[in-house]
């Protein structure tokens, strides 16, 4: 079965900014050519900029956008009750676990804490 990623607000940023290392850039680009998910609160923080670029918007138009359901606020419950982290943290991290998702994003320190949370810094490529 193929790896499936949930792209952080960071990541989209990142990648889209040309910050990352060569060998992860590719690895992202993949991801979204694979078909880009992103949790709803990835797309709020994404399109909440005074000035959204382009490439941006395009990204959140083609993506998998997952919203909010019983499952996912039960999770993010869970997590907030467990982990003690941001609301926007929490409702990601659910999100990822919910649907079995890799998590991609540089800030694995917010999210460290999440048991069985699987996380990819796009910082550290994969071998």
């Amino acid at each position: 079965m193929m790896k499936r990623y949930l792209l952080d607000t960071n990541a989209i940023i990142d990648f889209c900014a040309l910050l990352f290392p060569t060998a992860s850039h590719q690895q992202i680009a993949q991801i979204i050519d694979n078909g880009p998910i992103l949790s709803i609160i990835n797309k709020i923080e994404l399109l909440s900029f005074p000035a959204v670029p382009p490439e941006i918007i395009s990204l959140t138009e083609q993506a998998v956008v997952l919203n909010l359901n019983e499952q996912v606020v039960d999770r993010t419950i869970f997590v907030r009750k467990t982990c003690k982290i941001k609301l926007p943290d929490a409702i990601i991290a659910a999100t990822a676990l919910e649907y079995d998702l890799i998590l991609v994003t540089r800030n694995v320190g917010d999210f460290t804490k999440v048991e069985g949370l699987e996380l990819f810094n796009p910082y550290v490529p994969e071998n």
